[in-house]
């Protein structure tokens, strides 16, 4: 947001949440729900589908980047 020059009150504020919501977001505190993809589609001109899309690929990214990453210790099965 700072590239932008929004503060994420002012966000919050334009798209009618609270910014506690959008802090928490920022902050990867908590996910974007359909609720708000839809509201930052509208918003910045995007469809929802930009904002689950980059909460999707944050969710799969978060664990491969986790020390002793437990996906690394599964073997795949044999054909």
């Amino acid at each position: 947001m700072v590239p932008m020059k929004l503060s994420s009150h002012a966000l919050a504020r334009a798209i009618g949440v609270t910014p506690a919501r959008v802090n928490d977001i920022a902050n990867e505190k908590r996910g974007i729900t359909a609720d708000t993809a839809l509201r930052f589609g509208r918003y910045f001109g995007t469809t929802a589908g930009v904002w689950i899309n980059l909460q999707k690929r944050f969710e799969l990214e978060t664990p491969r980047r986790k020390p002793g990453d437990a996906l690394q210790r599964l073997h795949p099965r044999a054909a």
